[in-house]
């Protein structure tokens, strides 16, 4: 009988798989090494195993002791894999800004899941650094694993992941391009594609608000580079051990909005279902296609599963509220489809200004039409009235009709998108769109700037 002992066992070995659609302006083989095949359903599951094992032969992991980790999420579903097989207790730390999927799959699989801000700096008390090695300290029999400086990360992709792409393609890549985060994966993998053949090019994928890219081509840390980010798994704020810059001929940097929209046609047009670093590799291989020649054979890794994201880069509305999605707005009705169904807030001319005024905080809006029996007539935002409000403190009591200014412009379904821009001026901050059923919505400037990809 062909069996595995343990679900450890199914680790590694995973698909190379042709690409096609999606890197159909690469004029070379695109393969990607599909790591969603391991059992934690990322690559991550590699280092967990071979940290584990290290920690074990040298005594830093003790049995039925708790393992502590800073994570995005993969690793720690290898380490929990291990420790569910092994008899650990697990602690995962992970920034906010990770998907909640990967926080429900982490307790889950048992473990503990903390949660820390993302925009705050790697030395902060409260960062996922710091709270991950205070843990370790508080912590009877505990291990902090560490996989940024923990050698053992790039190991196992010396060891693993890079002979079985060697193997794979028969000894014929060329280029590995891979995202960079703990930067074991590159690392490792490099390190071994250019032992076999130096003239294998190693490129790395980051992400704007990480250093990386600046560093390896000035060797500065400019800490201007570093600022919050959405895409998840790839680039940092601080230099890992684990990132061996020397072998490393290359980053490209790729934009939250360009991963968000690669990961989702990752899946539409090759049938693969992976992350959000999977997307920005895409995107960066399309940004680097000038170095790729016909007879290449270029090997991207694609580092985890969409399931991971279903709440995110594969939500409509998520995409949406970023300006992600890639929708046509050229009508005034597309700026507003969102709420368009929502009830027009208005204000009478004989109500006074504190209803309006309540009106505003009450529904969170800025400016709001005026109307009497025959329509709208005029029109408050909230600057109009403060500006009243300071040169008379009792304006509260007085009508609408003695602080409005001139009813905002009405247009029509269908309208141009920059038929409707051309409406706001300094003097005007609204503009009213007559709907089919004879009602009315406003369009504001947030609307517009919402609609900019």
């Amino acid at each position: 009988m062909d069996f595995s002992k343990n679900i450890l066992e199914t680790i590694g070995n995973t698909p190379l798989v042709k690409l096609n659609k999606v890197v159909a302006e690469i004029d070379a083989l695109v393969l990607a090494k599909v790591e969603t095949f391991n059992p934690g359903n990322s690559v991550k599951d590699r280092m967990a195993v071979k940290m584990i094992d290290d920690a074990e032969a040298d005594g830093r992991l003790k049995p039925g002791g708790t393992i502590i980790e800073g994570t995005s999420g993969n690793t720690g579903m290898g380490l929990a894999l291990v420790a569910i097989v092994r008899g650990y207790k697990l602690i995962c730390v992970i920034s906010d800004k990770q998907s909640k999927e990967k926080m429900d799959i982490l307790r889950a699989v048992g473990a503990k899941v903390v949660v820390c801000p993302t925009d705050v700096e790697p030395t902060d008390p409260r960062s996922y650094y710091s709270v991950s090695k205070r843990l370790a300290e508080e912590t009877p029999n505990s291990w902090y694993v560490n996989q940024y400086d923990n050698m053992s990360n790039s190991l196992a992709h010396y060891e693993q992941t890079g002979p079985e792409i060697w193997k794979q393609t028969d000894g014929k890549i060329t280029h590995f391009v891979v995202g960079v985060g703990t930067g074991g994966t590159i690392s490792g993998v490099g390190k071994y594609l250019k032992e076999k053949n130096p003239n294998i090019k190693i490129w790395g994928i980051d992400t704007y608000g990480s250093v990386f890219k600046k560093y390896h081509e000035t060797g500065i840390f400019d800490e201007n580079e570093i600022y919050s980010y959405i895409t998840e798994g790839i680039g940092e704020d601080i230099l890992p051990k684990n990132v061996d810059f020397s072998l490393i001929d290359g980053f490209t940097k790729v934009t939250d909005k360009d991963a968000a929209v690669y990961t989702r046609k990752i899946a539409l047009e090759e049938a693969i279902f992976v992350g959000n670093s999977a997307g920005a590799c895409i995107k960066g291989l399309l940004q680097l296609k000038e170095h790729f020649k016909p007879d290449d054979v270029v090997v991207v890794l694609f580092h985890d599963s969409g399931s991971r994201y279903v709440g995110k880069m594969f939500n409509d509305d998520w995409m949406r509220e970023r300006g992600f999605l890639e929708e046509n707005v050229t009508k005034a009705e597309d700026v507003i489809k969102d709420h368009i169904d929502k009830e027009l807030i208005v204000v009478r001319t004989e109500e006074l200004v504190s209803h309006a005024i309540e009106r505003m905080r009450k529904y969170k809006i800025s400016q709001i039409p005026v109307v009497d029996i025959n329509g709208f007539v005029g029109s408050v935002d909230e600057t109009d009235l403060f500006r009243s409000y300071v040169a008379d403190k009792n304006v509260a009591e007085k009508p609408i009709k003695e602080v409005m200014g001139k009813p905002f412009p009405i247009v029509k379904m269908g309208t141009p998108i920059e038929e409707v821009s051309k409406l706001f001026t300094k003097e005007n901050d609204a503009v009213l769109i007559e709907l089919e059923n004879g009602n009315h919505h406003i369009i504001t400037k947030y609307d517009i700037i919402g609609s900019i990809k």
